[in-house]
């Protein structure tokens, strides 16, 4: 343990040319000399001062590196006997095997934190952020919150974003709420969870749009229920199926305002039709309003938790696609019966997130900008929806422009979902069709086509693009042939 200090066994290298700190390659300097064994346990260091004084550095810089290693246990202090190597365990081999772990929703992403490209399905317009305006809020909301007193944050979410929201859906979406009725959501997957867990309604079954968002059917197989897909038509869910398949459902859910993904809206007869089933099954029905208010041919339809005087439906909000989903924010509407459940649920399980942005929001929604917002993205939409449709190729099979997406179908056997794959290398990224039904390979093939960020110095490549990719030779390979 008196192991003297042999200077030859570490070389110590001092540039300050780099942009390392001299703390830190002194740090890294014995810190390899340690776990190579050049420096073995009990040896002393040598004295701050006559460190420095070798090395030309200040001594505190000298004494800033010894306590970063003992922070690391690599070195202790020894009192007037100095600073020394500390004891450390028997070195053992260790296996690195390689590691393949398949990253989440890989069928369905082609990556993340990718910058969007055109056609791509859930990124609102990228060029039209109100940067400027936000960035402006966000730095109000960050200084305001550093200098508020620290206690413990409602899991709910702010009061005063809550109360902003209820304000906006009693203008936008017509649903009367009190603030304490909503909690504030990472976003809608969040929002799914804390209803399926407020709801506690593992092992049943629920109904499912077919087609319909493949996220939610998989997120209903986690959660522990039995997704029942029910057919959609230009009038929306077809409520008769959904009774007849699965009468006894704890849940359906629904896209009524702009059904995801053939834009069409729910009925006023099937929305009767389904509150009826609901109020008499003692059922529940989760409205995902994913598109909210942007609605581009005309005035949007009414929530369906605005028609619901039995209390029966769940609504679950964002701000992914009106504004974007950077911010990490959604919310969920409960009923008055379940409200005090889901806030709950809240605080133990799933408390709302980012106070900061909570707080910008807050200001975005009441100083006005949401609406103006709002007007400015649907007009822009409408425009990038109609330039599409008048400059994309006419050989493709385009029957319909649904809300934000136009919907372009393939002949029968074509493997969209290989088309899909392929389509980034060709700088675009539509959705494949198939995966959207509960049996892909059942189903129409086609591409669903987002016109969020088709801005028009893109739109010639982009469409000359996907003409490319729909008539490549052998990139729509028949399933039938692959299954054989």
């Amino acid at each position: 343990m008196n192991a003297p200090w042999d200077a030859g066994r570490v070389a110590f290298t001092i540039d300050r040319s780099q942009s390392t700190p001299i703390t830190a390659q002194i740090t890294t300097t014995l810190r390899c000399a340690i776990l190579d064994g050049r420096l073995r346990p009990g040896m002393r260091l040598p004295s701050w001062l006559d460190l420095a004084a070798q090395l030309g550095v200040a001594r505190g810089t000298v004494k800033a590196a010894y306590e970063a290693l003992a922070d690391e246990l690599l070195v202790f202090s020894a009192g007037a006997a100095g600073t020394r190597v500390a004891e450390r365990g028997p070195s053992r081999p260790v296996e690195v095997k390689p590691v393949d772990i398949p990253r989440p929703l890989q069928d369905l992403e082609r990556g993340f934190s990718l910058r969007p490209l055109p056609f791509q399905m859930g990124v609102p317009a990228q060029d039209a952020f109100p940067a400027k305006i936000w960035a402006r809020l966000r730095t109000r909301a960050c200084r305001a919150n550093a200098m508020a007193p620290h206690g413990i944050s409602d899991p709910r979410g702010e009061p005063a974003l809550r109360a902003q929201i209820a304000a906006n859906l009693a203008i936008t979406r017509g649903i009367c709420c009190h603030p304490d009725q909503i909690i504030l959501t990472s976003g809608y997957k969040n929002g799914l969870c804390l209803t399926l867990l407020a709801l506690g309604v593992q092992g049943r079954r629920a109904w499912v749009e077919d087609p319909g968002y493949p996220v939610t059917r998989s997120a209903l197989e986690i959660a522990g229920l039995t997704p029942v897909p029910v057919a959609v038509d230009m009038k929306g869910l077809r409520v008769d199926h959904g009774v007849r398949a699965a009468p006894d459902a704890a849940v359906a859910i629904v896209t009524p305002g702009q059904q995801a993904p053939t834009g069409v809206t729910l009925s006023p007869e099937r929305r009767g039709a389904l509150l009826a089933w609901a109020t008499r099954e003692d059922a529940w029905v989760v409205e995902d309003d994913y598109l909210s208010e942007l609605q581009l041919g005309g005035r949007a339809a009414p929530a369906l938790a605005a028609d619901d005087p039995a209390g029966r439906v769940i609504h679950i909000g964002t701000f992914s696609k009106t504004i974007s989903p950077t911010l990490g924010l959604g919310f969920v509407v409960a009923p008055l019966a379940l409200a005090a459940r889901f806030g709950q649920v809240a605080g133990y399980l799933n408390p709302a997130p980012n106070v900061t942005t909570q707080l910008a929001l807050a200001d975005f929604l009441g100083d006005g900008h949401f609406l103006r917002h709002l007007r400015h993205m649907k007009e822009l939409y409408r425009q990038r929806r109609d330039d599409l449709h008048a400059r994309i190729d006419p050989a493709i099979a385009v029957d319909s422009f649904a809300g934000l997406t136009v919907i372009a179908h393939l002949p029968k056997g074509s493997d969209d979902v290989a088309l899909a794959r392929r389509a980034p290398e060709l700088g675009i990224a539509p959705c494949p069709l198939s995966v959207w039904h509960a049996r892909p390979s059942e189903a129409q093939p086609g591409l669903v086509l987002c016109v969020t960020n088709l801005r028009k110095p893109a739109l010639d490549k982009a469409c000359d693009a996907l003409a490319a990719l729909v008539k490549e030779p052998g990139a729509a390979a028949v399933r039938a042939q692959v299954a054989a």
